[in-house]
């Protein structure tokens, strides 16, 4: 079995210390310290305001994973991030995208694999397939703490505690055709999961580097079991579009037979270039700097004017 040498600084964007709190290029952020929720860890929020905000107006809304990393590169661990209020910023400046206000919400740190980890698929798996799985991902420093998934209550935190907060504050549409979910790594997977388990509260995704192994293993029994889960419940292609992508260093040259294989699923449920993408990028690694440099494409797909 090939097991995935990882970079930690590449792929681990966590911050398991409390951080400073982000600051915008533009704009406004509202921070929330430790959200509560009856279903998972209680965490932070960083809500992002463009400077026109105004509550005459009507705002989509972006939902984004690991949102520690997503603002300010000065209050990260390792440096980096989306920065993703300054690509936001510009595309609505220009008019290519409708107007929209980001919710980060922060990863859980020991407890992110487990939250974001596709619940119903991991529960298809027979005995020894889950014993397999759970040894692989307790010898990672990443998952060693994994025990089972909790992502089925961690969207249950957006769906029914976030979400409804975010429509009582602020001047937000609430249909599912503006209101949206990114993020890259398991980030990506936890949001794929999301937009078919709950196709009536989101109407899009973007997944960055899209981690599809689920362990960091090449050969585990989960690709093939949330393969069989994308078959049976994607959303409806006619309402809802989906974004896929990739580099091709570090953790990400991992990514495409995987990939290959949900493209061929989008196709045979009807995806089009319409509604679905799936890019691969040269030179691009699994880190915040990748995914930054290319989240102008994703936005424009979602929210393009």
């Amino acid at each position: 079995m090939k097991i995935i040498t990882l970079n930690l600084l590449l792929f681990l964007s966590v911050n398991l210390i409390a951080q400073q709190v982000q600051k915008p290029i533009c704009g406004e952020i509202i921070h929330l310290n430790n959200f509560p929720s009856k279903f998972v860890q209680p965490r932070n929020i960083d809500i992002w305001l463009p400077a026109n905000y105004s509550k005459e107006n009507k705002y989509s809304v972006l939902y984004m994973h690991d949102g520690q990393n997503i603002f300010d590169p000065s209050t990260t661990w390792s440096k980096q991030s989306w920065d993703v209020d300054d690509i936001a910023c510009k595309l609505m400046e220009s008019k290519k995208i409708d107007n929209l206000i980001i919710v980060g919400i922060f990863s859980s740190g020991i407890n992110r694999h487990q939250d974001y980890f596709p619940q119903k698929p991991f529960e298809s798996l027979s005995s020894v397939e889950k014993d397999t799985l759970l040894g692989q991902l307790k010898k990672s420093p990443m998952s060693r703490s994994f025990i089972q998934p909790s992502s089925d209550n961690y969207l249950k935190y957006i769906v029914t505690e976030i979400k409804p907060y975010i429509d009582q504050q602020y001047s937000v549409f609430t249909d599912a055709e503006h209101t949206f979910m990114a993020g890259s790594s398991m980030g990506g997977l936890i949001s794929i999961y999301a937009i078919c388990e709950y196709p009536n509260i989101f109407g899009g995704v973007a997944c960055l580097s899209t981690h599809w192994l689920g362990s960091f293993n090449t050969e585990n029994p989960f690709p093939g079991s949330f393969n069989e889960y994308l078959k049976k419940n994607l959303p409806d292609p006619k309402n809802h579009k989906i974004y896929f992508d990739h580099g091709d260093q570090t953790l990400d040259a991992q990514y495409p037979p995987f990939q290959k294989k949900v493209d061929e699923i989008m196709t045979l449920k009807g995806f089009t270039q319409v509604n679905w993408k799936s890019l691969s990028f040269t030179n691009m690694d699994h880190s915040e700097k990748s995914w930054k440099a290319r989240f102008e494409i994703p936005l424009l797909f979602l929210l393009e004017k």
